[in-house]
């Protein structure tokens, strides 16, 4: 961009350098100013963003900006120099020159030879071999860390980074027989198009979630909280920050947002809630709507899910590879009949649930779901399980693809 002569004229205009790759991308290069984010949040303003990234859903580039909207990176310029999205960007001008005279988008966008010919002075080979020829030997910083030999990795236990995840906790080497899902608790219910980053933000962590908490106790201070998607290595900042979206609305908590359940009659964080459960021995599922985990396929989705305790998740349909990823946690995935939706079966979210047919399970097939009301009475929901191939069904049956690559590695 300094070869091409462009940077001068984007500093200009407020488009200075702040990060790479993902950092803007999902909310990373920093906060508002603290007057803007009290006017939106105080006055429950729906401030919009356009971005040139490959995601558009609330709160994507900052938590305080719920409307986002993709463009080409041209276009999210000639939008700023706007400063205004209640504009027709092809007929309205983005405003007026020196003279007083209108500028239109026509007057500012270059001709594929302009771009053409910049692009040929100022990229060269040479850039790249500077930058990557001896890219495995560091910076400073890299250079300076100390590393001790081994096969294996140490697991220092005070990194609040990377910690020792708990999948193969009590795995033994022949899978446990199958059981059906047993007088489970319901976790959340959520209507439609939950996306992987609701499910599990890459994002900032506040200083009074669940997982700013665990940091706070383990003396990392606030400026240094960094993201969930930084600490996805550590499985106790991550379990803690699934369903911990801060836009997230889950409906036993109605007119709510943000990571929060209803456990006997109390609202809890999800988290807390959750591990209550898990202590107590009872499983969990998760009712949702249409489209449930679309967006980016986050493996931490599934992951974070499963930790959680939650065996079963039931929606109206999934996003494709969010429903494989659920399947490789060993969470079942299942979907209502065409027209049927927790909504219509007078789900609230005080039932307790049981799923029948799982020790026999096989793909595709119709499964009875069972709830339990608070007043006692039941209903019998048939639903399809979406665990649909053979290949999937062996990772059902081993707990998990980890479970199932770990023992056939040990067996070969």
């Amino acid at each position: 961009l300094e070869k091409a002569g462009v940077q001068d004229d984007l500093d200009a205009l407020g488009f200075t350098l702040a990060g790479y790759g993902c950092t803007t991308c999902i909310g990373n290069s920093g906060p508002l100013d603290p007057a803007i984010s009290a006017a939106i949040n105080d006055n429950d303003l729906i401030a919009c963003s356009v971005l040139s990234g490959n995601r558009n859903f609330e709160g994507r580039v900052n938590p305080d900006v719920r409307a986002n909207y993709l463009a080409s990176p041209p276009l999210v310029v000639a939008y700023a120099i706007a400063g205004n999205l209640n504009v027709n960007i092809t007929e309205d001008s983005l405003g007026n020159d020196q003279d007083g005279n209108p500028v239109y988008l026509k007057d500012l966008w270059p001709t594929t030879a302009e771009i053409t010919d910049l692009i040929r002075s100022s990229i060269n080979e040479e850039m790249f071999r500077e930058r990557y020829g001896d890219v495995f030997k560091g910076d400073e910083h890299w250079q300076a860390i100390k590393v001790e030999g081994g096969m294996t990795y140490g697991w220092p236990a005070a990194s609040t980074y990377v910690q020792n995840p708990p999948y193969f906790e009590g795995m033994t080497m022949e899978p446990k027989p199958l059981q059906d899902i047993n007088n489970a608790a319901v976790m959340g219910l959520f209507l439609d198009s939950i996306t992987t980053d609701h499910i599990s933000p890459a994002g900032n962590i506040k200083a009074d979630s669940p997982a700013g908490t665990y940091l706070a106790e383990h003396q990392v201070a606030q400026k240094d909280f960094n993201s969930y998607g930084a600490r996805r290595g550590n499985h106790q900042v991550m379990m803690r920050g699934t369903f911990a979206n801060i836009r997230i609305k889950n409906q036993m908590v109605p007119g709510v947002e943000g990571g929060v359940t209803m456990k006997d009659g109390e609202r809890k964080w999800i988290y807390d809630a959750c591990m209550e459960y898990k202590e107590a021995g009872v499983p969990l599922v998760v009712f949702a709507g249409k489209e449930y985990g679309t967006g980016s396929s986050r493996d931490w989705a599934a992951k974070g899910t499963n930790l959680l305790g939650v065996r079963a998740v039931i929606a109206q349909s999934f996003e494709r590879i969010h429903r494989s990823n659920l399947v490789g946690m060993g969470v079942i995935p299942l979907t209502f009949k065409d027209g049927e939706s927790w909504q219509s079966h007078g789900i609230t979210g005080k039932e307790r649930v049981t799923i029948l047919g799982i020790a026999d399970i096989k793909p595709r097939q119709m499964m009875d779901v069972e709830v339990t009301y608070e007043d006692g009475t039941t209903k019998t929901i048939e639903c399809l399980c979406r665990v649909d191939t053979l290949d999937e069904l062996e990772y059902i049956k081993a707990g998990g693809i980890l479970h199932y690559v770990l023992r056939n590695l040990v067996t070969s």
